[in-house]
């Protein structure tokens, strides 16, 4: 007889749920966040379990990981596609658990991509670089307010990074305004040295792999976005369509329409926001080097707004990319901007 099991995942706790083939609840009850716990709990069904549900909250590592180490079959739920009975007055983590449970008997259950767990804290590092990325950039854009609003000055990035003591004094006449600009400056260094050997980590590690390669003959993008797109991507062969990967970066609209008209938004974070990032930095750098890509980004801004042209130009490097990482050819700068 056939066994179902599901885990509605939490912070410290989860619910385990077990069903059989006709739907028959057989086992549930909520659960400390402790492997041993888990498996013990699990021990009488293991040997009839089919599979069993995980839902993609941000701490499944360590579960996903120690089932599969254990030899059970795991699905990762996709949560924010899981289809709930519309006509349900009242719902739990007892109600969730059972109704996954009854999905993957179904096999109509939605799942992710379980990354690998040899290479996933090295994706997981250069997801902290992003972070310091932003952090930087937060305290680059308050240096420059702060400059334009007491001095009446614009510095660029590269004016900024140079600024030390005796320069902030010339522009400041305030004690309080040069030390909060020595602030940022100080926060600036710090990130861009935690940022140098970030890269540096992961370029020690790991390497772009034979597909990944002709990602570097796009414009715009270089060794870390490439990286990037490599950690966050996995396996390509994952993606049936150009579509399926366009979406998945985020680079399609999330607009629901009917009858040529705009009846609301869809899901618009679907996706991974560390692929739509990389591709938004590398649509800037091809503008700037790349004399097509500056042509079609300047028909898209004629017509529309700058965002709107910058994920309009990131859109078409995504499926350039795709092509170029599934078929391993390089870059056609005719082929994408004809």
């Amino acid at each position: 007889m056939k066994l179902y099991g599901a885990i509605d995942l939490h912070s410290r706790n989860n619910y385990l749920a077990v069903t059989d083939g006709n739907d028959k609840r057989i086992y549930g009850r909520r659960l400390p966040n402790r492997l041993d716990v888990v498996f013990e709990a699990l021990k009488p069904y293991k040997k009839n379990l089919a599979g069993i549900a995980v839902e993609s909250t941000f701490n499944w590592y360590w579960l996903v990981d120690g089932m599969q180490e254990q030899g059970y079959t795991v699905h990762l739920v996709n949560p924010s596609a899981v289809k709930q009975y519309e006509g349900l007055k009242h719902a739990d983590d007892k109600w969730d658990a059972f109704w996954l449970c009854h999905l993957l008997r179904l096999g109509i259950l939605p799942t992710g991509y379980i990354y690998p767990k040899e290479i996933r804290p090295v994706r997981d590092l250069l997801r902290r670089r992003t972070l310091f990325v932003k952090h930087r950039t937060s305290h680059i854009l308050s240096t420059q307010s702060m400059i334009e609003r007491v001095a009446g000055k614009h510095l660029s990035v590269t004016e900024i990074n140079r600024l030390d003591g005796e320069a902030i004094e010339q522009l400041f006449h305030q004690p309080q305004v040069e030390f909060a600009t020595q602030s940022n400056i100080a926060a600036i260094q710090f990130y861009n040295k935690q940022i140098r050997e970030i890269e540096k980590e992961v370029l020690d590690q790991v390497k772009l792999r034979d597909e990944f390669n002709m990602l570097l003959t796009i414009p715009g993008i270089g060794k870390i976005l490439g990286l990037t797109i490599m950690l966050e991507v996995g396996d390509i062969g994952r993606f049936a369509t150009v579509g399926d990967y366009c979406s998945y970066c985020r680079c399609v609209k999330a607009t629901r329409l009917s009858d040529g008209k705009k009846k609301g938004n869809n899901n618009s974070k679907n996706g991974n926001k560390y692929l739509s990032w990389a591709y938004v930095e590398a649509a800037h750098f091809a503008r700037r080097f790349c004399v097509e890509a500056q042509m079609f980004y300047n028909r898209k801004l004629a017509k529309r707004n700058e965002p709107v042209a910058v994920k309009a130009l990131s859109s078409k490097l995504a499926r350039a990319s795709y092509y170029l990482m599934r078929d391993r050819v390089p870059f056609d700068v005719k082929k994408l901007f004809r």
